[in-house]
């Protein structure tokens, strides 16, 4: 099951309503009313509300103008239910014919991270909906363009999350060399519309939302109030670099918390103490318990 969850703008008139499940395949489609809209049945049903002025179809997102109408706290909730409703009953998002769907450019760019053997390659267009980790090419199944990475010799692991892929280099090869040759080979993956990740990616490797629940709902209060503290401050710095920062467990017994590092973070020569210790700190601040410690774990 798809779910959606509301997301703001940096204009007030315009919310966004993110998909857990893409949409599209990495096209983008723009309607200004509802004759545009007659490839799109998602977005005439939307234009049947009277305050719909512009309706942004892209890769995992539903993005509406609205009129003055009305105000987004007074009926976004709705409109969310009814977005959700519309992609759960298997419904066509977009019936436009192929030859009339007009390629989007793709452009991609190489980022360095702290981890000197890590590099992030930055899309502008939406690759996955949830963070994958394959670690080598038997992990890869699940996703088309991380088997094709891997036959790359001196690709050693691939970090997927959002826009971007964290790839871990073997020493065999210095970055100047292989950065351009790796940048190409993404970027005309996706300007070619193959596929990134298997549909049933998420169910076979428990990243649905249903999965993530469970899994959540099943920890004690304080690893949970410990995962919520990661997700809030500790993730968003990481993911800057290109890394991850995943909770594994808590013991009440001896106040020890273990984390996963992933991505760039995975094996960075200063990010295990640096995060160990920034990770030890908040914790104890934040939960007031100065007995609480920190083992970071490389993937």
């Amino acid at each position: 099951m798809i779910t959606i969850n509301i997301s703001s703008t940096t204009n007030p008139k315009i919310l966004k309503f993110e998909a857990s499940k893409f949409l599209t395949e990495h096209t983008s489609y723009e309607f200004n009313n509802i004759d545009e809209a007659k490839e799109s049945p998602l977005a005439q049903e939307l234009f049947h509300l009277p305050f719909v002025k512009k309706i942004y179809i892209a890769s995992n997102f539903v993005a509406i103008e609205r009129y003055d109408i009305v105000e987004w706290d007074d009926v976004k909730q709705e409109v969310s239910q009814h977005i959700e409703d519309f992609i759960n009953s298997g419904k066509a998002i977009v019936n436009a014919p192929k030859n009339d769907i007009k390629k989007t450019a793709v452009t991609v760019y190489a980022e360095s991270t702290p981890n000197p053997t890590v590099m992030k390659f930055v899309a502008n267009k939406m690759l996955v909906t949830e963070l994958y980790e394959f670690l080598n090419i038997e992990d890869s199944k699940p996703s088309p363009l991380a088997t094709g990475l891997f036959q790359f010799p001196f690709v050693k692991h691939v970090f997927m999350e959002k826009n971007y892929i964290s790839i871990t280099k073997y020493d065999i090869v210095e970055w100047n060399d292989i950065t351009n040759e790796i940048r190409e080979f993404i970027r005309n993956y996706i300007s070619d519309g193959k596929k990134i990740i298997n549909q049933d990616a998420p169910k076979k490797l428990n990243k649905t939302v249903e999965a993530k629940e469970a899994k959540f709902e099943a920890l004690d209060d304080i690893s949970k109030q410990i995962v919520n503290i990661l997700e809030e401050y500790i993730k968003p710095a990481v993911a800057s670099d290109g890394g991850n920062i995943e909770f594994q467990s808590y013991d009440e017994s001896t106040k020890k918390v273990a984390v996963l590092l992933q991505g760039a973070c995975s094996g960075c020569p200063s990010s295990t103490f640096t995060l160990k210790n920034g990770i030890e700190t908040m914790l104890k601040d934040m939960l007031n318990d100065q007995e609480i410690t920190v083992d970071a774990i490389n993937n």
